[in-house]
């Protein structure tokens, strides 16, 4: 997660959330041509690998259009580094939930990750949660159980456990971010995630890459375009308003899954995901919602102790 932006003269929040719209719809068009790189027998090791290896020369154009080369410099190669090593198993089971799961379900599935952030905010951060998000938490875990119906086997148990670890991930690395966050921007956190990773992934290659046909090639080179361009607009969308703000629109990509998959594999999400989504999709909102109350409460209450 990209730092919020908190200078005024540049709040625009239609066009943040126009652009946020963009993004998800940019990273659902990745989800979508993973699954078809999959089945056209593509590892998922490979995926991964031209996934980042593609994004590097795009990140490093946009820099240097934007605002130079110096916009990647860090003093915490380190840190970088083990947050690509999380990033890397965190692709990993969220390119295998895509895989093993129809894109709706596995969609919903990644909605969890604010649900796991709360979880973790008070394990790892000490973060006191009130009752608002405890709720939230209830609700959303209570859609997955709606949605996966363990013994029942609505969706591959094993692909809703790869998704669900993927969110845990995401949640995990936000942390990460947010420390990074402090000292970087948000565009030199994603080209060093795009090299370390890419380096991660090489010693699986040759176990991994075999010769693909132009077709296939094709798909992976739209993996790495559309997920490095949603993944930029994503990160521009918080130039113009707050995270708090645009993460609304992070929902939408249920909508683009559910084309996707109906478009592409003749696939559409059957009752229990109906049924169940609409809680995950609502435990985020809330989550959101009441971090943002938190926040502005907590800057009304600092403002307040410097001026006493």
């Amino acid at each position: 997660m990209a730092e919020d932006v908190e200078d005024a003269s540049t709040d625009r929040p239609l066009l943040a959330l126009l652009i946020r719209l963009g993004g998800m719809a940019g990273i659902a068009t990745m989800a979508a041509l993973i699954k078809l790189a999959s089945e056209a027998g593509v590892h998922v090791a490979e995926i991964i690998f031209w996934r980042q290896f593609i994004s590097i020369p795009l990140l490093l154009a946009f820099v240097l259009a934007t605002g130079g080369i110096g916009m990647l410099k860090t003093q915490r190669p380190k840190a970088h580094f083990v947050r690509a090593g999380y990033g890397f198993v965190g692709m990993l089971l969220n390119f295998g939930g895509v895989i093993l799961l129809p894109l709706a379900e596995a969609t919903t599935m990644s909605f969890t990750a604010p649900i796991w952030a709360v979880i973790l905010s008070t394990m790892l951060l000490g973060e006191k949660v009130g009752w608002w998000r405890w709720s939230a938490v209830v609700a959303g875990f209570l859609g997955i159980i709606i949605i996966a119906q363990p013994g029942g086997h609505a969706i591959p148990l094993g692909g809703a456990a790869a998704a669900l670890g993927g969110a845990f991930m995401v949640a995990l690395i936000s942390i990460q971010i947010r420390d990074l966050s402090r000292t970087d921007k948000a565009i030199s956190i994603v080209f060093w995630f795009a090299t370390f990773s890419t380096l991660c992934v090489l010693p699986f290659l040759p176990f991994t890459m075999a010769a693909q046909t132009w077709q296939t090639y094709a798909i992976l080179a739209g993996i790495g375009l559309s997920g490095t361009v949603g993944q930029l607009l994503i990160t521009l969308a918080l130039r113009y308003g707050k995270v708090s703000s645009v993460v609304v629109m992070d929902y939408s990509s249920l909508i683009w899954a559910t084309l996707y998959g109906w478009l592409f594999f003749a696939v559409l999400p059957g009752t229990s995901t109906w049924l169940g989504a609409p809680l995950v999709v609502v435990a985020g909102i809330i989550i959101a919602w009441r971090e943002r109350v938190v926040s502005k409460k907590r800057f009304v209450d600092q403002r307040q102790s410097i001026g006493t």
